[in-house]
This record gives structure tokens, sequence and C-alpha cells, in this order.
């Protein structure tokens, strides 16, 4: 009999699990790796959900390695688990029922650049800085930024989004088409180069934040852009976060074509100031960035700076000197580690949600006051252009009393979210950590549904097992 994990999953038996492991290495020699540090350096997570390794790790080079990793799994009923760059908040590369880990680093090869396209054709494990790197010379650029140098496969798999989404949308919108092992071996090809198509059922977009549980992307086609002539950086203050929030639909309802536009809460500005050696107001801060010809940016700025004034925002700065807006966007980046140095020692697990734009004042507002009710750390940062936000929550794992506080306060973020007509999560994803609320914000019909699809594409479950949703 197999052992129930997590009340969801089930592990191999042992001696499946053998036969498996001994036709890999065969298969694969020293580039499979059984040791339990590089074990568990494939389930690491950012989150308090505990790691739990795979029982073996193959470093993949190529569609075929990923082929041959399925079908030698998919005979002997292993999981397989997707490894990109591990810097995924919901625990979706831990492996709660063992199994086998691909680790994609090595697929970092850029196949095809169609500068007169708009496109390139990539292997999953591109990171986003270096693909950038290599476009640069050619006057493009990827723009989803989610801040970590993650690879593009798991930023399509986990559907990443980021500072630039207000503009340039998330991975959803800029994913052309994959190609992705299924659970036999056999390759998906799911669209073409084409902007448009109307052939078949989108399958492009069925994969793209699937988080790896129906199959496994082996090539992506992604749409560039090009750089802009000028980029400037701004900075402005407001007394409240509602003023913020405010001046934001303002903008966006009288067309001004922001770039990049974040809301950072009064803690996260003085956690910015202490960590990043900045010397901004500690209210809150909305920070943005225009793109476009020099005069389209200046006249950006001047349209931002007046509804700004409107909405009680205090000195508004902006800059195209390079340098300084690389220090304003590194500190933006660096948010999450100047939280954590606030209070050394204790855990950080960051979380977010999103709601309509209209909404966001009220519930990071709420937030806060809940915050101070339960007597907790968690400075706040939001994609204002797009409603979502995100806490840092400081807490000492070794505190129970403080623990559950903790959990209370995400628990109850969730449920105001959804209250005001938003999600569990914007960009983060589901994983194993908001299975819980995914029902009470679609329905049991559309669970039963994305089981279905499950079920078809994934009939062994092996892909990712224990990840979004849970098995009936």
């Amino acid at each position: 009999m197999a052992t129930t994990i997590s009340g969801s999953v089930k592990r191999p038996e042992p001696q499946a699990l053998a036969s498996a492991i001994e036709a890999l290495a065969a298969r694969f020699g020293n580039r499979l790796i059984t040791s339990q540090a590089v074990r568990e350096q494939h389930a690491h997570t950012t989150t308090w959900l505990p790691t739990q390794p795979p029982d073996a790790v193959v470093m993949a080079q190529e569609t075929q390695d990923i082929q041959d990793v399925v079908r030698i799994c998919a005979k002997h009923s292993v999981p397989v688990i997707a490894f990109g760059t591990g810097t995924s908040l919901e625990g979706q590369v831990n492996a709660p029922a063992g199994g086998v880990c691909i680790d994609l680093r090595d697929m970092n090869r850029i196949l095809e650049v169609h500068a007169e396209d708009l496109d390139c054709v990539i292997q999953p494990g591109v990171t986003r800085k270096a693909l950038n790197e290599h476009l640069r010379d050619q006057g493009l650029f990827f723009p989803i930024d989610p801040g970590a140098d993650a690879s593009l496969g798991g930023m399509t798999s986990t559907r990443a989004s980021g500072t630039n989404a207000v503009r340039y949308g998330t991975m959803r919108d800029n994913v052309l088409a994959l190609k992705v092992v299924r659970g036999d071996g056999a390759i998906i090809t799911t669209g073409t180069r084409a902007k448009k198509s109307s052939a078949g059922y989108d399958l492009t977009h069925l994969f793209v934040g699937a988080e790896g549980t129906l199959g496994i992307i082996s090539e992506l086609t992604i749409k560039l852009r090009g750089i802009p002539e000028t980029i400037a950086a701004a900075a402005c203050s407001f007394e409240t976060v509602r003023g913020a929030c405010q001046a934001t639909i303002l903008a966006i309802q009288t067309g001004i074509p922001l770039a990049r536009i974040e809301l950072l809460n009064a803690e996260q500005v003085r956690a910015c100031n202490s960590y990043s050696k900045l010397t901004l107001p500690e209210t809150p801060l909305l920070l943005l960035e225009f793109h476009g010809s020099e005069v389209e940016v200046a006249e950006q700025s001047r349209n931002f700076s007046e509804i700004a004034k409107e909405c009680g925002g205090g000195d508004f700065t902006w800059t195209t000197k390079p340098e300084d807006r690389t220090k304003l966007w590194q500190a933006r980046h660096d948010a999450y580690w100047s939280v954590k140095a606030l209070r050394p020692g204790a855990g950080v697990v960051a979380t977010d949600v999103c709601v309509p734009i209209s909404r966001l004042a009220d519930c990071v507002t709420e937030t806060e006051d809940d915050l101070k009710r339960l007597n907790l750390l968690s400075p706040i940062v939001g994609h204002v252009g797009d409603g979502n936000f995100h806490c840092s929550l400081v807490c000492d794992v070794d505190n129970a009393e403080e623990m559950a506080r903790g959990e209370d306060f995400m628990h109850r973020l969730v449920e105001r979210a959804q209250a005001m007509g938003g999600t569990c999560t914007g960009e983060h994803g589901i994983g194993q950590g908001k299975q819980k609320y995914l029902e009470a914000e679609l329905g049991p019909e559309a669970i039963d549904a994305m089981r279905a699809l499950k079920q078809a594409l994934d009939p062994q479950n092996i892909f990712n097992p224990g990840k979004i949703v849970p098995v009936a």
C-alpha cells in the first residue's frame, strides 16, 4: 500500500521508486544526483511551508532528457517536478510525495531571435536578465520583471507578473506558443509565432500558470518590445495611501501610459531607507516609470505631477539618469531583504492578493488596521496600477502565539480581498500554500473542471502532484 502524504498525494511503492532511479542512473550517469544537500536545495521555499525534497534530481540539458525522465517515471508511477531557479513562493517546487526533480537550468539557450517580428524562441532555463543582456544590442527587451532573476519557463508556469505589468501585461499576455512534454513523453505544440490565431483550443494559456501540473515546458516563443528612447523614473510621497491610490486611478483613467507604478506604505519606505541608504520621506510613496520619446516622457511626467498635487501628493521628482533609476528600482526589488533586516533571525513570509483597483485603498488601509490590532509587522508594497499588493509578514517562527496571529492575519487578508471582488493571489500562484482558498474564490464547479483537465492530461498524477487542485 502507498503512503498518503498531506492527505492528498501518495508516495510511489519503494520498489517502483528504486527501479525508476536505477533506470535514470543508467540513462544519465552523474547527471542524476541523490545527495541530501542537493535534494533539499531543490525543495527550497521562502515561505513557512515545510521543505519536502525529491528523491533524486536530474540535470536536463535538452528536450530529449525531459522526455526520457517522464517516460521512465511514468512507467513506474513516480512523480516528476520541474525546477527552474526556485524563486516561487507558495511551495511550487516541493515534492510532498517524493519523486524526481528535473532541473532545467542547463536548458538555457536562446534558439532564435526574430527582431523584425518582435519575438524569440528560447529554452525554459533562460533567465530574464540573461535574455535582456542578449537582446540589448538589438534594441529589444523582454518586459516582464518579477524582481527575482527567475527562469522564463518558471515565470510562464507561475503566470508571473511584476512591476511592468500595468503597461506590458503579465506572462499570460507575452507567451505566443509553447512546446510541452506530456505524460507519455510526447511533445505538445500549443501554437505558432503568429500574433493571433483562432485555431482550436487555446492550449498555450492552459499551460501558462499551470505550475507544472499538466506537463513540462521544453520550449517557449515569447513577445519582445523595443527599448524605449527615453526612460524616466519618478517618486512622489503622499499623506495617505488613499491619496496615492486615487492619483493612480486618475492617471489610468486619463490615459497616461504608465510603465510602472508602485506603492510603498510608510513601513516599507522606512525599511528601504534603512537597507538601501535612501532618504525618502517616510510616508506612503509612489515609485513610477515612464517610457517613450523624450517629449512624451516629459509630458507624461508633467501630467502625473498635476494629478498627484490634486490628490495630496508632495514633491514630485523624476530623473532619466540610468544610475539614479537603477538605485531607485533596486531598492524596490530589495524590499524583501529590507524587511528581513528589520528583525534579524525572524522569519519573513511574502504573500499577495489582488483586488479591483477601485478597492485597493480600502483593502490596504483595512490590512494596515489589522496589523495594528494583531500587533504584527508587515510592510506593504503594491503594483498599484493593477490592484495587486504584497505583505512581507515578520514573525518569530519559534513563538507559537505570534505564529498563530500571523496565520490569522494571512487568512483574513485573503478573505478581505475575495470579499472585495478580488483574488487570493495576483502573481505568486496557488502551489500548496493557497489551495484552501481556491474553491471559495471560483466555486466547486471550477475546481471540478480543473480536476478533470488534470485527469485528462496527467491520468497517473505524476506531474507536480499536490499542487493547485487537491486530489478528490
